[in-house]
């Protein structure tokens, strides 16, 4: 695992095939939904099984990729010196509507449990940043994630 971690750091100085590249991006999509997981410190029940299918619909992934990428991506994560080495890459190869789309499901997960922690909601506002996103895109986002929480 530290390999890929290695891999993915490495990958901004080396050129990289289309499916490592594709690694690589899910890898620090996947590290930044964990920074939200991680943001209170544990991650709730709630948060544990809305992350996998969180992962398939954002970034179009089987269930069985989502297992492995999960487990590369908690190690990414707690290995990270700053949300800027996942954003990067993010910023690099995303439009703005991926970006949106990453955004809400960081929302989705901070929501899930039904309170938002401050630090949850710090974590997700300096990624939108991070990520060049205009505010009332990031409140937009937030606004879809809390409408689709609160239906039955």
């Amino acid at each position: 695992m530290l390999a890929k971690l290695k891999q993915f750091f490495e990958a901004q100085h080396h050129t990289l095939s289309a499916e490592e590249q594709a690694q690589h991006l899910n890898l620090a999509a996947a590290s930044l939904l964990l920074e939200v997981v991680m943001a209170d410190e544990n991650m709730s029940d709630e948060e544990a099984k809305i992350l996998p299918e969180l992962l398939t619909t954002t970034l179009g992934l089987s269930i069985e990729d989502v297992s492995a990428l999960i487990a590369n991506a908690t190690v990414s994560q707690q290995n990270s010196t700053s949300l800027y080495e996942f954003t990067q890459a993010i910023n690099d190869n995303f439009d703005i509507e991926q970006k949106q789309h990453l955004i809400l499901a960081m929302w989705r997960l901070a929501y899930v449990d039904g309170h938002l922690c401050q630090y949850e909601d710090q974590m997700i506002r300096r990624t939108s940043e991070l990520l060049h996103l205009r505010h009332s895109e990031l409140i937009q986002m937030r606004n879809i994630a809390i409408e689709t929480q609160q239906k039955p």
